[in-house]
C-alpha cells in the first residue's frame, strides 16, 4: 500500500494526504476519536516517540526559548522576600523563537465491497495511527541527524562498546553542561555490542556484559532510560529500510516539561478540543467511506550542544 498525493479524488485502498479544508465538523467521529485515547499500539511506536522527543502542549502558534545551558545552573542567595516586597523574578536568556504546530494527517478510502467484520473502521484508524507515528519517528531521526555531533567507532577487541559510549557522554557533558540521560540503540547497534563482547570471551566479565538487559546497561551507564528501536519503513523503493541503521544516539530529555525547559528534543503538540492529540473523521458515501486521522505537532531540536551519534563500523 503506497502513499499517493491527494488530488481531491482518492482511490479505494490508497492512503492520501488530508487537507484541513476537507475536515468538516459534520464528519467528526467522537467514538473513533475516543479509540485513539485507549488504543494499545502493539509496536509501542507512540511510547518510543514520547521517549525520544517529550511532548510539550502548546497552541497552534507559540513562542519558546532556545535554552542557554548556563541558565539552568544558576543559584541565588537572595531568594528571601522582605516584608512588603515581592520575590526576586527569574528570567532566562534563551533566544526567543516563534514556531507553529503543523497539521498532519492521512486518509484511507475503503470501498464497501471490501468491508469485512464489524470493527473495520477501528482497524483502519489503528493502521493510520501507526503510519502517522512512523512518520513522526522519521522526523525525530532527521532532526537528530541534522544536529548531532557524529563520531565513528569500531567496536571490537581494541575498543569496548561501553567505553566508547561513556567517552561520548563525557564529551557531551563538557559541551552542554548536561550529562545525557537517554540512549537510543538501533537493533543493529545492540547486536553489534553483544557480538563485540562475545569476541572478548577470554576477558573477565565479557560474557556477562554481552548479555546485559536494557535496564541493567542503563544502570551501568547511569542513564534514566535506554531503548532499542526496531521499526522499519518503505521509502521510495520497494525495499524495507531500517529507520536508524547501526548507530547509538545520546541526549538529554525530560518528560512533562514546560516549553522553555532544557531538553535537546521536543515534540510540540496542539491538543484537540477533546484534550488529546488525534482526531478522526468519517466521510461516508454510497459505495465507499473516507476515514481520516489528523494531529498537530512539530519536532524541534531546542539545543544542539551535547546531542551525539555514534556510528558503528
Amino acid at each position: 500500500m503506497k502513499t499517493t498525493h491527494d488530488n481531491g479524488n482518492p482511490q479505494a485502498g490508497h492512503i492520501c494526504l488530508s487537507s484541513t479544508e476537507r475536515f468538516r465538523k459534520d464528519f467528526y467521529s467522537e467514538n473513533l476519536t475516543a479509540l485513539t485515547l485507549c488504543w494499545a499500539d502493539p509496536e509501542n511506536l507512540g511510547q518510543l516517540l514520547d521517549f525520544m522527543a517529550p511532548v510539550v502542549h502548546v497552541p497552534r502558534r507559540f513562542e519558546f526559548r532556545q535554552f542557554e545551558i548556563g541558565d539552568y545552573f544558576l543559584s541565588e542567595s537572595d531568594d528571601i522576600r522582605a516584608t512588603g516586597a515581592t520575590f526576586k523574578r527569574v528570567d532566562y536568556d534563551g533566544t526567543p523563537t516563534n514556531e507553529k504546530t503543523l497539521n498532519k494527517g492521512l486518509t484511507l478510502r475503503v470501498d464497501h465491497d471490501d468491508v469485512a467484520g464489524e470493527d473495520w473502521q477501528e482497524r483502519v484508524v489503528q493502521l493510520l495511527m501507526k503510519r502517522l507515528y512512523r512518520n513522526e519517528l522519521r522526523r525525530v531521526l532527521a532532526a537528530m541527524d541534522a544536529s548531532a555531533e557524529k563520531t565513528e567507532s569500531n567496536w571490537g577487541e581494541h575498543l569496548h562498546p561501553d567505553s566508547s559510549i561513556r567517552a561520548a557522554m563525557a564529551n557531551a557533558s563538557d559541551r552542554s553542561g548536561l550529562r545525557p540521560n537517554r540512549l537510543i540503540f538501533s537493533q543493529l547497534a545492540w547486536d553489534a555490542r553483544a557480538s563485540a563482547y562475545e569476541s572478548l570471551a577470554g576477558l573477565p566479565g565479557a560474557y556477562a556484559s554481552a548479555n546485559l538487559s536494557c535496564e541493567a546497561l542503563a544502570h551501568r551507564l547511569c542513564v534514566e532510560g535506554l531503548r532499542i528501536v526496531r521499526p522499519y519503513y518503505q521509502g521510495a523503493t520497494p525495499k524495507l529500510e531500517d529507520l536508524f541503521g547501526k548507530a547509538v544516539y545520546g541526549y538529554y530529555a525530560d518528560s512533562h516539561i514546560l516549553k522553555d525547559e532544557p531538553s535537546h528534543l521536543k515534540r510540540f503538540v496542539t491538543p484537540m478540543e477533546d484534550g488529546d492529540g488525534f482526531r478522526v473523521y468519517v466521510d461516508q458515501h454510497a459505495k465507499y467511506t473516507d476515514i481520516s486521522v489528523e494531529h498537530y505537532s512539530n519536532v524541534i531540536v531546542a539545543c544542539d550542544k551535547g546531542l551525539f551519534k555514534i556510528v558503528i563500523n
